[in-house]
């Protein structure tokens, strides 16, 4: 894309404004990021420098879209091959056929499982689909926020795709209040539990499951998966929604600038998908761990999904917006995709 300049000057500005460098070339290159607001102000105060162009309502009139920094910012370029672009798909670009999700009506049932470590009892929700068969089995693992009616709704969609779901609600069962600071390790066996209770279901299709997980709930299914083992003989894949991808009692600076230690042995199939308004404590984390993950060969995807922050999936329909929902709803397809993949070869005979 070719940079507009300025008729009369090379230069956005020559006096200093904060938190900007005094001058600042328009060519070759555009530093908007650091202060871009102050930049804009700037371009739409010298419009009148520009030349007209066919976009213009009146002669001698210049739209924002004319400017220099329009023309960068008017469409977002991602020059990978198309062979690079995971999302692609020639039957949707070039012949318009859309994948068609499985849609099926769900049924609730609310259970309990013994935890056999200290016999502790463990409610939990089973969603599945109200037409009569076996499905293949999910565990999904709630996060700081608990089990609530906007978590449920996690779940129940993956349900709706044809799944057997087991949500363990792990705070009711050691009376934890919602959105605890400390993390009770002891819960861990709880969620472990989770995945006996699951596999002796007589309406499972498969002999392993896949985990499916939010924020500390991702903490919760590694350590499953990793520490207790489980990944070796009863999980096929690993999926979570922006992970607290550490331990949740160590210090700010390994919270920051350090990940969970267990993730370097997560060697199952992993999904990790995160909005690109996460939070820098908790995202830094995560795409450190995939990038070590990606460099020791593991299956692993980092999925970033643009103009949305963490909580894309479960916000209440008050503050959603566009891009929350076609987040949501793109994750679960491709969630739904990602389970069935790996659990295809685990179908019981």
């Amino acid at each position: 894309m070719r940079l507009m300049r300025f008729a009369k000057s090379d230069w956005v500005m020559k006096a200093p404004i904060a938190a900007c460098a005094p001058v600042v070339p328009i060519a070759p290159v555009v530093p908007v990021a650091a202060c871009a607001f102050a930049l804009l102000a700037l371009v739409i105060g010298q419009l009148s420098a520009l030349p007209a162009s066919a976009q213009n309502l009146r002669k001698g009139e210049i739209t924002a879209s004319d400017t220099a920094v329009g023309r960068v910012l008017e469409a977002p370029v991602n020059a990978r091959p198309v062979a690079k672009k995971f999302w692609w798909d020639d039957e949707w670009f070039e012949k318009g056929t859309l994948n068609v999700p499985n849609n099926y009506e769900v049924i609730e049932e609310k259970i309990s499982y013994t935890n056999p470590a200290d016999g502790t009892d463990v409610p939990a929700i089973v969603y599945r689909p109200k037409k009569p068969g076996k499905y293949p089995a999910i565990l999904f693992q709630h996060g700081r926020r608990g089990l609530d009616k906007l978590v449920q709704r996690l779940p129940r969609r993956m349900a709706a795709r044809g799944f057997i779901v087991l949500a363990p609600d792990v705070y009711a069962a050691r009376f934890i209040d919602a959105f605890p600071l400390t993390h009770d390790k002891v819960t861990e066996g709880d969620v472990n539990a989770g995945i006996d209770a699951l596999l002796k279901r007589p309406d499972i299709s498969t002999s392993k499951i896949c985990l499916y997980s939010h924020t500390r709930g991702g903490y919760y299914t590694l350590q499953v998966a990793v520490k207790f083992k489980r990944q070796q003989k009863d999980v096929a894949c690993y999926v979570s929604f922006y992970p607290h991808w550490q331990d949740p009692n160590l210090s700010e600076p390994m919270q920051v600038y350090r990940y969970a230690i267990e993730a370097d042995s997560l060697s199952i199939p992993t999904m990790i998908f995160i909005g690109e308004y996460d939070q820098y404590q908790r995202r830094r984390s995560m795409e450190t761990a995939v990038k070590s993950m990606k460099e020791e060969g593991k299956d692993v995807r980092l999925i970033i999904y643009p103009g949305v922050g963490r909580g894309f999936d479960f916000r209440p329909p008050g503050v959603r917006t566009l891009a929350d929902d076609l987040a949501t709803r793109d994750s679960n397809m491709r969630m739904a995709r990602f389970f069935r993949r790996h659990l295809a070869k685990w179908m019981k005979k």
